[in-house]
């Protein structure tokens, strides 16, 4: 009995403010006949007269206008709360663990979430750093961020950066000891900054490459570190030369802080991308994050 007053109330409010059958009806959804047929029946149960009827249109009577009253604004106050439960349902909710080098989190990663973010108070996202070729399944991680040459053959990649170059970089007081080098051979004359590997055990080799040849060199010197801006701060402090990311010291370079050699050495290669399993599901929130992550330069 519940459901059908309900229902048939529903019928009534529609038709009172549509000031048609013929309009409400097409606005529940159902045949002019079984509206008019609802709204007698309510009638009915009640013993009142709710709406009076003519040729060109229908208005509610003194208890009509009653019951629209006290049942208009809780039928109002209903779609409200449904449409927000469904703008809650639609809304991307939950946490995505991604898996980022240090430079990949600093220049790519947290530039997107710091503007991402706010619009999304519902999403977590957690970024760890690390400079292994982390097993993203195993790690259980939503997503990995690797350069585009290292990504496995089996993952989707996403590109989420533009081609990188790396500089070899040195404080004009340090240059001034001694030769710039011109080929990466001549980098066995120098004092260099290494970068440790943390996980991978070892130094990060430097490699060059010019006109399709590869080559790759091990570099000695006093200081082996595992942060690029120590690194970058070692060679602004002239203790030898430092090979970085290139947008890491363009503004050094261009201030006259620091003087890039080897640079005809130094070739562009892919960038940064975005990896995760091909068989994942992608959730609201993880989707939302891959397209604002993705590059479109």
């Amino acid at each position: 009995m519940l459901r059908e007053n309900l229902t048939d109330l529903l019928n009534f409010a529609t038709v009172a403010r549509e000031g048609s059958f013929t309009r409400a009806a097409t606005r529940l959804g159902v045949t002019q006949s079984a509206l008019s047929h609802a709204v007698n029946g309510l009638e009915g149960r009640l013993g009142l007269q709710l709406l009076n009827r003519s040729t060109r249109s229908v208005t509610p009577t003194a208890a009509g206008e009653h019951l629209l009253r006290v049942v208009g604004p809780q039928f109002e106050g209903l779609e409200a709360d449904l449409a927000a439960l469904t703008e809650l349902r639609d809304k991307p909710a939950g946490t995505v663990r991604i898996t980022a080098s240090e430079h990949a989190a600093e220049m790519v990663l947290w530039p997107v979430l710091e503007r991402l973010l706010p619009d999304y108070p519902d999403i977590n996202v957690e970024v760890v750093s690390h400079d292994g070729l982390t097993n993203i399944v195993a790690e259980r991680f939503d997503a990995g961020v690797r350069l585009g040459e290292e990504v496995e053959k089996d993952m989707v990649a996403v590109r989420i950066g533009p081609a990188m170059r790396m500089a070899v970089v040195g404080s004009p007081a340090y240059l001034d000891t001694r030769p710039a080098p011109e080929r990466p051979e001549d980098l066995t004359a120098h004092r260099c900054i290494n970068l440790r590997r943390l996980t991978r055990g070892g130094n990060f080799p430097w490699e060059f490459e010019k006109a399709g040849v590869g080559l790759d060199v091990r570099v000695e010197g006093q200081v082996a570190l595992t942060s690029l801006h120590l690194a970058r701060g070692a060679a602004l402090a002239g203790v030898g030369l430092a090979y970085l990311p290139d947008d890491q010291v363009l503004a050094d370079v261009e201030a006259g802080r620091l003087v890039r050699v080897l640079g005809d050495w130094c070739d562009p290669f892919p960038g940064y991308h975005l990896y995760y399993p091909s068989r994942r599901q992608a959730s609201p929130a993880f989707a939302v994050l891959v397209e604002a992550l993705r590059y479109r330069g």
